[in-house]
């Protein structure tokens, strides 16, 4: 009885589910740091049209809140 052929199938199916897993693997990966980018940039101050400030915000201009910006000072923009 010859049973190559249902070895051969048996094997791509093997090596079909360690490709898919680690496919899987790495899609995960890039998703959770794609997530990270996305936080910073929504922090940064400037990414947003603001100007860190140690004066005030004046009239005609909104202070954005949980920027970046050194501690005492604070994130500006105009609106």
């Amino acid at each position: 009885m010859q049973r190559k052929g249902v070895e051969m199938s048996l094997n791509v199916i093997i090596i079909a589910a360690i490709g898919l897993l680690i496919l899987l693997i790495l899609a995960f990966l890039v998703v959770r740091n794609v997530g990270n980018v996305n936080t910073t940039q929504q922090k940064d101050c400037s990414t947003n049209g603001g100007l860190c400030t140690t004066n005030p915000c004046d009239v005609g201009k909104t202070q954005l809140q949980d920027t970046n910006c050194p501690s005492g000072q604070n994130c500006c923009k105009i609106i």
